[in-house]
């Protein structure tokens, strides 16, 4: 069963930095993963696990989902990972990152399994779609067993898997935008380059019953930039987004918080419909609109993300 935990915000820490492990398990980030790849350089990979295994079995972590981030499949260190991570009782998930192939999946959730078989809750998957074979593969890498509970999108490498034009992370090539004839004066749009890869992985997740987790906002003091990509995930559907910086908490978890005023019309939709059932109707009209029983299932998402 996958954790269901708020997962709104989901704060990247490079696991060798002590003190920054440290300051995470305080933050009021709804989870935490430990970085041991790309935030840690070769020669700190060593520590870096040391660093989580001990912070996993001696800092208080509240009621925070923890998690590690594994190095590659195919490094050198990922076999250690397993055997020390695996038997953590505090450690809630592990991230595969460049998650590509089923195999790979069933592979270390077995390594997991036999590190720690009497491990009273298994110990879950979440999967980073990163690479362009992630992405053709998603549904399959959503299925391939039963501990896989999210999927992450990786804009940063994604973006680089399939050769875009960007420098900064989660932001899509200013040269990205659709132009205008020349008769209307050739006005450009600019497009998202992310659209797509969200909504692959968001409606891959859902299919799968899993938490859907969108990738960083890269311009971590920008408050705006950083609001405004969250926004865009939350109003997708994404159940969170990870953040870079503990600067990028607060407005993310706005972003993610329904307002006063959805709160208050999810909440008139369920009384509207609870009505309408009374007399024996499956559908009403609220503020000149219809409304029926989908309408249910989205406003109690709302009330279910507000609380």
């Amino acid at each position: 069963m996958v954790d269901q935990r708020p997962a709104r915000v989901y704060l990247a820490v490079p696991a060798h930095r002590s003190e920054m492990v440290a300051k995470a398990a305080v933050l009021a980030a709804d989870a935490v993963f430990l970085d041991l790849e790309d935030a840690v350089p070769p020669s700190e990979k060593s520590a870096a696990l040391d660093v989580a295994v001990r912070s996993l079995c001696s800092l208080d972590w509240g009621k925070k989902l923890v998690a590690v981030r594994l190095n590659a499949i195919d490094s050198p260190f990922i076999e250690r990972e397993i055997r020390a991570l695996g038997v953590l009782p505090r450690l809630d998930s592990v991230i595969v990152p460049k998650a590509e192939r089923e195999s790979d999946i069933t592979g270390i959730a077995d390594q997991l399994q036999d590190a720690a078989p009497d491990r009273a809750r298994p110990m879950e998957l979440e999967l980073l779609i990163e690479t362009a074979l992630g992405l053709v593969n998603v549904d399959l890498l959503a299925g391939s067993h039963k501990s896989v509970a999210a999927l992450h999108l990786g804009v940063g490498d994604f973006a680089a898997s399939i050769g875009a034009r960007s420098s900064e992370i989660g932001a899509s090539p200013e040269g990205y935008r659709q132009m205008g004839s020349a008769q209307s004066g050739y006005p450009s749009v600019p497009l998202d380059l992310f659209a797509y890869p969200m909504m692959r992985v968001l409606v891959a997740a859902r299919a799968f019953g899993l938490r859907a987790v969108d990738g960083p906002c890269g311009a971590f003091r920008d408050t705006r930039l950083t609001e405004s990509s969250a926004l865009k995930a939350a109003a997708m559907g994404f159940d969170g987004k990870q953040v870079i910086h503990p600067g990028q908490i607060e407005p993310t978890l706005r972003a993610f918080r329904p307002s006063d005023s959805e709160l208050a019309h999810a909440r008139r939709v369920i009384a509207a419909m609870e009505e309408a059932e009374a007399i024996g109707r499956g559908a009403v009209t609220l503020d000149g609109k219809m409304i029926d029983y989908a309408n249910i299932r989205m406003a109690r998402r709302i009330i279910n993300l507000g609380s």
